[in-house]
């Protein structure tokens, strides 16, 4: 090998590896998007004692790190195939990890990052399997030509709009039902079940904004209103639901529909 060729081929080394140098550097001073500062606020939201306190910290400091953390999830293993899809499961995985705030336990030595990357992870796998579950058994309505006759009846019955009493009806078993809600928190004593009553009116006051009505969803909603724990929680509604039926009973008649 001659010497010019030696030299060359020593610059190019010297050069890639300023070139690796640099790139450390910058990658190095690059801020994590779910580091130390997201895993303390985790920790504070779980300590703090007022809903606009949790909420607060919950927007600023969690929910985008919650957001990248599902993105990356989706794209490196290829969970959505199409963007109407990844908008969709994006924003569901990130209400799944909402709902885990609080089942995260910073006493362990768990760092928050690898704890939620397991659980998104996790949720991303069986959500695909039963979207491709789904997809074997069920068709699409906009696939017209492998619908029957049948369906296509069904769907157009559920294409019209409903009666105008009906949505009369309604609003005013809505009103009925606050009512109840009422004469249940007259009877309540405990502190832990007027928070608990309160939160349940707030819920169904709130019923059109909430995206999520599963009842996994509904608790953990319900838990950030009343302020309670779980074990607080699920007395004070065995409370409210010993009231609810007494009330049912003792004045025979159906609760939507007060005389």
């Amino acid at each position: 090998m001659s010497p010019i060729f030696s030299l060359a081929l020593l610059k190019r080394g010297e050069r890639m590896a300023i070139v690796k140098k640099k790139i450390r550097r910058r990658r190095s001073g690059r801020k994590p998007y779910f580091g130390k500062a997201v895993h303390d606020a985790i920790v504070r939201y779980q300590a703090a004692q007022t809903i606009k306190e949790k909420h607060e910290t919950y927007v600023k400091e969690i929910l985008p790190a919650f957001n990248k953390l599902a993105e990356n999830l989706i794209f490196i293993h290829g969970f959505a195939k199409s963007p109407d899809k990844y908008e969709s499961m994006k924003a569901d995985c990130v209400s799944f990890l909402y709902e885990t705030l609080g089942k995260f336990d910073p006493s362990r030595g768990t760092k928050a990052f690898s704890y939620f990357n397991v659980v998104a992870k996790n949720w991303l796998i069986i959500q695909s399997k039963k979207t491709a579950k789904n997809k074997r058994r069920l068709v699409s309505i906009d696939d017209s030509e492998s619908l029957s006759q049948c369906d296509i009846r069904t769907i157009e019955n559920f294409s019209i709009m409903p009666p105008q009493d009906s949505e009369l009806l309604k609003k005013e078993s809505l009103e009925d039902l606050f009512r109840l809600m009422g004469v249940i928190r007259e009877r309540l004593n405990s502190e832990n079940e007027i928070a608990c009553m309160d939160a349940i009116t707030t819920l169904f006051k709130r019923i059109d904004d909430l995206d999520l009505l599963n009842k996994r969803a509904v608790f953990v909603y319900m838990r950030d209103l009343s302020n309670l724990n779980p074990k607080q929680l699920s007395v004070a509604m065995s409370s409210i639901r010993k009231h609810y039926r007494d009330i049912v009973k003792n004045n025979d008649y159906d609760i939507f529909f007060w005389g």
